[in-house]
């Protein structure tokens, strides 16, 4: 489970003293390196402003850290599985190869087997692996104002046409079409539930969405036009704000979002959107009661549709509306990740007085 840890405080505390109780019960992330390590690591310690902890390894590598070289803390998975081993070693050696699932099974590996192997272990493929670490850092080479073929060599893409192909299956379009000095800026988030996208203007948030969701393109395609703006990748000063408040949420420490946000959709969409906003972290509301709450108790469908048609995850919490029989329904970023993203705000429930 992502939060059976203790504080921050007590984890910083067994990191210094290098707590062998933990190791393999709790890792950190280093926000200056983006190398995470066991707690027994004996390199020098960070500064506590720049860990994050997390339960397992996989949480670490989804939000984008690698592999300390040093402590090795893939070992003991890779221990346990030969072909986690190989494979990590494999992309370790050569993070620039375009891998396939016929690499896979040249190497003496079932490519069933092994994607099987690596979801359990660490929540995602080989192939899934190393082709979001190497998109990653194409990205950030853009964000911070490198050029396309910097950020392709970054990237370890041998072909340009690869490069913008993968860039365009992720937002609409390839690298170089992307203006720095446009309206709307893209970031790229880091989670432990996987990458996501924000899109922001100099003053507000427009759209926050898993990595991989289907309607991402269409989203950015729609609040370009609306914007009668070209989308760029860069810094904003939203962007940077709502990067701060998703690792103080996922971390535990604080379940309010403060950024400011731009709603793309109709009066009654809004609505529904505000309403969302006002359920509390921990707690679950049905369409229909939130058809009751905006005053239209019979237009529960509009509000599902209005509800499913929200591209700013988690901080307007869609995934806190679940079906009137307690069913989970329909999440745009999977299921799996609704009901982790409620089991993470139990811990923010504010409990009843009654």
């Amino acid at each position: 489970m992502l939060f059976d840890l203790p504080d921050h405080a007590t984890l910083y505390r067994a990191l210094q003293g290098r707590d062998s109780a933990y190791d393999g019960q709790a890792y950190v992330c280093v926000v200056s390196t983006g190398i995470f390590c066991r707690l027994t690591c004996p390199a020098r310690k960070p500064k506590p402003e720049n860990c994050t902890f997390y339960a397992t390894a996989g949480e670490c590598i989804t939000a984008g850290y690698r592999p300390c070289k040093r402590c090795k803390p893939l070992a003991p998975m890779a221990a346990s599985d030969p072909a986690i081993a190989t494979l990590l070693g494999a992309l370790e050696e050569c993070p620039e190869h375009r891998w396939s699932e016929e690499d896979v099974a040249r190497m003496g590996f079932d490519p069933s087997t092994v994607r099987r192997g690596f979801k359990r272990q660490f929540g995602m493929t080989f192939l899934e692996m190393a082709r979001q670490r190497r998109l990653r850092d194409g990205f950030e080479t853009i964000r911070g104002g490198g050029k396309v073929i910097e950020a392709q060599l970054d990237a370890r893409f041998d072909s340009a046409s690869a490069f913008r192909a993968a860039f365009a299956r992720l937002l609409g379009r390839a690298p170089g079409s992307f203006d720095q000095g446009a309206l709307l800026l893209a970031e790229w988030v880091t989670t432990p539930l996987g990458d996501m996208i924000s899109l922001c203007s100099r003053s507000h948030l427009h759209l926050l969405e898993f990595v991989g969701r289907k309607a991402l393109r269409a989203e950015a395609a729609r609040l370009e036009t609306r914007s009668q703006g070209a989308l760029g990748i860069g810094k904003t000063a939203p962007g940077e704000q709502i990067r701060a408040e998703l690792e103080a949420f996922f971390a535990g420490r604080c379940a309010e979002f403060r950024t400011p946000l731009a709603y793309s959709g109709s009066p009654f969409a809004q609505a529904v959107w505000e309403e969302l906003r006002q359920i509390p972290p921990g707690v679950t509301r049905s369409y229909s009661d939130i058809a009751a709450r905006i005053g239209r108790p019979t237009a529960t469908r509009a509000v599902a549709r209005a509800n499913g048609a929200n591209q700013i995850a988690l901080v307007v919490p869609c995934h806190r509306v679940i079906g009137a029989d307690g069913s989970l329904t329909g999440y745009g970023g999977g299921l799996w990740r609704k009901q982790k993203l409620l089991e993470i705000e139990r811990q923010f429930r504010i409990p009843s007085t009654a």
